[in-house]
């Protein structure tokens, strides 16, 4: 598998990436996503997601908890590993206190159960948006602070 890499800066269009086996749900979350003002792409599964060239741009990851192949979990835990760090929003058919546990305690931002609320999945896309600028703000300000002590080293 090609090696991840995160873009930290982010663009004047969050990328908004949905993962989701069901595709009137994927469909569904897209359109809302996207009437929210924000660029939406989609995805089948994880495997289609990890395979496409939007993971880097992707500014928050919603994913359905329960898919063939890797799980929304597996997949949170696989981009975890790898060091990437987008906030990710769980949404399932079957929830499980055990999941949402795993899900929060490893990152998420939120744990949807379908049918979910929309005002629930834009408080989670407001939150994930923000952390993720932060993120990037947090990063520029070490890459600021680290070129000043190069200088002042000099």
């Amino acid at each position: 598998m090609a090696e991840i890499r995160w873009n930290f800066e982010m663009s004047e269009d969050p990328l908004i990436s949905i993962v989701d086996d069901d595709t009137a749900a994927r469909s569904g979350t897209r359109a809302l996503v996207e009437s929210l003002g924000y660029k939406a792409v989609s995805f089948g599964s994880a495997e289609h997601f990890l395979k496409s060239d939007m993971i880097g741009d992707t500014a928050c990851l919603i994913t359905d908890l329960q898919m063939p192949g890797l799980s929304g979990l597996e997949l949170q835990e696989l981009l975890r590993s790898q060091g990437y760090r987008v906030p990710i929003i769980l949404i399932t058919a079957y929830p499980n206190e055990n999941h949402r546990i795993r899900a929060l305690n490893g990152g998420a931002v939120g744990f949807l159960s379908k049918p979910f609320d929309e005002t629930s999945l834009i408080d989670c896309l407001t939150i994930a948006i923000k952390q993720r600028e932060l993120d990037a703000e947090e990063k520029r300000d070490l890459r600021a602070r680290a070129t000043a002590s190069r200088r002042g080293r000099a």
